[in-house]
């Protein structure tokens, strides 16, 4: 038995055990709150102390975490392939 081999089997496991644990906690979990407004989608001004909208959330709140933006990028890339593919079959006649 070689041990490197076994670090590296355990390693595996656990990498794939966090990435897959990020991708399942991205499809239950896409937004998180907002960096900038700490999730309250306004801030108060410092002249006259007036409400105004947080400009990177659009005053919701939250924001789409890394993974779930990437999957999406992922499917709007298959989905205009696919897209393509059906279109020029139609245009072959088949």
């Amino acid at each position: 038995m070689n041990p490197l081999n076994n670090l590296s089997v355990l390693l595996f496991l656990f990498l794939s055990t966090v990435t897959l644990g990020y991708v399942w906690s991205c499809a239950v979990y896409p937004y998180k709150a907002c960096r900038s407004c700490r999730g309250a989608g306004v801030f108060r001004s410092s002249i006259f102390g007036a409400l105004r909208l947080c400009r990177r959330c659009d005053g919701t709140g939250r924001t789409l975490r890394a993974g779930r933006r990437a999957y999406n990028a992922y499917l709007r890339t298959r989905r205009s392939f696919r897209d393509l593919r059906d279109r020029n079959r139609r245009d072959d006649g088949r």
